[in-house]
């Protein structure tokens, strides 16, 4: 028979292990990465990397000084190739101030069928597949869905569809003047 005060002694050993043990305390480590770990769009945006279509990795923070515009499209997409054209004439007014990130969210486009396109046709965007799965973080539900980072790497804005050549254009010019970090504007008036 074991004594009263051995017990108690063996039951205060073994509280300590299992209190001691108890994985109510993350590490330091553990809760420092979950402060890291974006949270919002802006967040998200701003810290977001794709894969280009030779499979290396691109960030968004690749790109500063310039406007750049995530632009979530596929090649079934109609509206979305309407829209090229003039993303592109953006890009030729605007080669120091602005790019346009032509991101594959893979809803039904593979690898190759953007890199098929981006062989037949002429524009000058670079081409990337949502390998991180941005365009879930933010809920993309529909495309055409362009979300804008200005020339410091911070999240402006995010929107759906198009409004039409003209004003498609017209509205993204004035982000591109207003967020380029460039009060100068270099293009011939429009």
């Amino acid at each position: 028979m074991i004594n009263l005060g051995f017990r108690k002694l063996l039951c205060v050993l073994l509280f300590s292990l299992l209190v001691g043990c108890s994985p109510s305390e993350k590490p330091q480590e553990e809760k420092e990465s979950e402060k890291t770990q974006p949270q919002t769009d802006a967040e998200f945006v701003e810290q977001a990397t794709f894969t280009d279509l030779q499979g290396n990795d691109v960030a968004v923070s690749d790109y500063k000084g310039k406007v750049v515009m995530i632009d979530f499209w596929e090649t079934w997409c109609k509206p979305c190739l309407a829209s090229f054209p003039t993303l592109q004439q953006l890009q030729e007014d605007y080669p120091e101030r602005f790019v346009v990130l032509a991101v594959t969210p893979g809803f039904t486009d593979s690898r190759e069928d953007a890199q098929s396109f981006s062989e037949e046709h002429d524009y000058s965007f670079t081409y990337l597949m949502d390998s991180n799965k941005l365009h879930q973080k933010l809920g993309v539900q529909g495309i055409p869905y362009k979300v804008f980072v200005d020339a410091e790497g911070n999240f402006i804005k995010k929107s759906m569809g198009s409004y039409g050549p003209d004003e498609d254009y017209k509205i993204i010019q004035k982000l591109i003047k207003k967020h380029s970090g460039s009060e100068k504007d270099t293009t011939a008036a429009n």
